[in-house]
C-alpha cells in the first residue's frame, strides 16, 4: 500500500510540471512522513549515492565536452561528415547522423548533441529543402547515439551501480552505438531516395583530406579516453580531468576559436550541469532505498520470474518495461532506481552485468524521443519550429530502427561482450 502511495505521487507530481529530481524527492519525503523515519535518512541516503570516486569524472568529462563545443568541434565535425557523405541522395541528414557519432565520443549526452548540431543542421536541412519533421525526426534519433559511444554519462552511472569497469562499459557500447549509427543512415537514405531528397556535388579529395585534419584534433579525445583507461594510465575520473586539459589546449591553441574570456561561463554551465545531474542521483538513490526497503525488486523479479522463466521472454519482458519508463523518465534517474531492481532478474537469465547495462540504457535512451517527457524530441522540435506531434509521426521509421538494434544488441551478447574479452 505505501509502495503504491510513493509511486502514485511520484507520477502526479511528474505530470503537474514538477522537475523529476524534486518528484523522486518530495514523493519520498511524503512516505517517510507517512510511515514515521526519521527524516535524517534523507541527506545519508542522498550522500551515499553521491560518494563514489568514480562519479567525480561526471563534471570533467561535461565540462570538457562544453570546452570542445564551444572550440569549434561542432562545426568541424559536421563539416567532415558532410564531405564524405553530402553527394549521396539526401546527404545532409546522413552527415546529421555521422556528426552525432563524431560528437557521441565529445559530450556523452544525447541533449547536448541535439541543441548543438540541431542548431546547425536541422535549419540547414530546411533551406537544402528538406521536410522541418524529417529534419528534426533525424536530429533527435540520431542523437540518442551519445549516451552510447564512449564516454558516457549513463554507463558510468551503471559502472557505479554494478561495480563493473567503467572501461569495459565504455568498449561494450562502441558496437552497438556504430550499428545503431549506421541503421539509422540506412532508414535516411531510403527515405531520401523514396521522397527525393536532395544531394550536393561530390568534393574534392584534398577538400575531404583538409576536412578531416579539422576534425582530426577532436575525434582523437575518444581514443585517448579509451586508451588511457583501458591502457592503465590513468582512472576513468583522471581521464576527464585529461579529457578538460586536451579541450583546452585545442581549443585555445590548435583551432583557436576557444577565446580565456569565455571558459568562466564555460565552467559555471558545466557546474550547473553537474549540479542538476547530482541531485537527481542523490533523490533517486533515496527514492530507491525506499523501493528496497519496500522489497519491490523482489516483487517485480517473483513477478517476472512468475509469468515465464524463458530466458527470451523475460528479456522481451524487461525491454518492454524499460521501453515503457523511458517514455516519462529521465535516464540517469531510471537507472538508479531500476538498474539494482532489474539486474538480479537479468542475471537469473544468464545476461552478464556489463551487457545488461549497454542494453538497460539503450532502451532508456529511446525514450529520449518519445512523448511525453522525451527532451531530445522537444528541443529538435523547437529548433525546427515544428509541432511535437509532426517530429513523433516523422520519427516512427527511426524508431523501428533503434528497436530493432536493441533486439539484435539484446539477443546477440557477442555485440557487446566482444570489445572487452579483447582486453580481459
Amino acid at each position: 500500500m505505501m509502495a503504491l502511495l510513493l509511486f502514485l505521487s511520484f507520477l502526479v507530481l511528474m505530470f503537474l510540471g514538477v522537475p523529476i529530481a524534486f518528484s523522486l524527492g518530495l514523493s519520498s519525503l511524503l512516505y517517510l512522513i507517512i510511515v514515521d523515519v526519521p527524516l535524517t535518512i534523507i541527506p545519508q541516503r542522498m550522500f551515499s549515492g553521491i560518494n563514489s570516486f568514480v562519479l567525480l569524472c561526471i563534471p570533467g568529462f561535461i565540462l570538457a565536452g562544453n570546452l570542445m563545443n564551444a572550440g569549434g568541434i561542432t562545426e568541424r565535425i559536421i563539416k567532415f561528415a558532410n564531405d564524405i557523405v553530402g553527394h549521396i541522395r539526401g546527404g545532409l541528414g546522413l552527415a546529421n547522423i555521422g556528426s552525432s557519432m563524431g560528437f557521441a565520443g565529445i559530450s556523452g549526452t544525447a541533449l547536448a548533441d541535439t541543441a548543438s548540431i540541431g542548431s546547425v543542421m536541422i535549419p540547414a536541412m530546411k533551406k537544402q529543402g528538406y521536410d522541418a519533421p524529417y529534419a528534426a525526426a533525424v536530429t533527435s534519433s540520431s542523437s540518442t547515439i551519445g549516451p552510447i559511444i564512449p564516454p558516457s554519462l549513463p554507463l558510468i552511472i551503471v559502472g557505479t551501480l554494478a561495480s563493473v569497469s567503467i572501461g569495459d562499459l565504455f568498449l561494450a557500447g562502441a558496437i552497438p552505438g556504430v550499428l545503431l549509427g549506421l541503421g539509422l543512415m540506412a532508414m535516411a537514405y531510403f527515405l531520401s531516395v523514396k521522397r527525393g531528397y536532395p544531394k550536393q556535388d561530390r568534393k574534392p579529395i584534398g577538400e575531404i583530406t583538409k576536412s578531416f585534419f579539422g576534425a582530426f584534433w577532436a575525434l582523437l579525445m575518444t581514443v585517448i579516453i579509451l586508451y588511457g583507461i583501458l591502457g592503465g594510465y590513468f582512472t576513468p575520473t583522471e581521464a576527464s580531468i585529461v579529457a578538460v586539459l586536451y579541450a583546452l589546449v585545442i581549443g585555445l591553441f590548435v583551432y583557436k576559436d576557444l577565446k580565456i574570456k569565455q571558459v568562466p561561463k564555460i565552467i559555471l554551465d558545466s557546474m550547473i550541469s553537474t549540479a542538476s545531474i547530482l541531485i537527481l542521483v542523490g533523490f533517486a538513490n533515496l527514492f530507491g532505498y525506499i523501493l528496497v526497503s519496500e522489497q519491490i525488486p523482489i516483487l517485480v523479479a517473483d513477478t517476472i520470474l512468475g509469468i515465464t522463466e524463458n530466458p527470451i521472454l523475460v528479456i522481451l519482458l524487461i525491454i518492454l518495461l524499460l521501453l515503457f519508463v523511458g517514455t516519462f523518465m529521465e535516464t540517469i534517474a531510471a537507472l538508479v532506481i531500476l538498474f539494482p531492481v532489474l539486474l538480479p532478474v537479468a542475471a537469473q537469465v544468464g545476461m552478464d552485468p556489463v551487457h545488461f547495462g549497454i542494453v538497460m540504457v539503450l532502451a532508456l535512451i529511446i525514450g529520449l524521443t518519445t512523448p511525453p517527457v522525451g527532451v531530445c524530441l522537444f528541443v529538435a522540435s523547437s529548433i525546427g519550429k515544428v509541432s511535437i506531434w509532426d517530429t513523433t509521426k516523422a520519427l516512427v521509421p527511426f524508431l523501428f530502427v533503434s528497436l530493432v538494434v536493441l533486439l539484435l544488441v539484446a539477443f546477440i551478447p557477442e555485440i557487446t561482450l566482444f570489445l572487452p574479452s579483447l582486453f580481459d
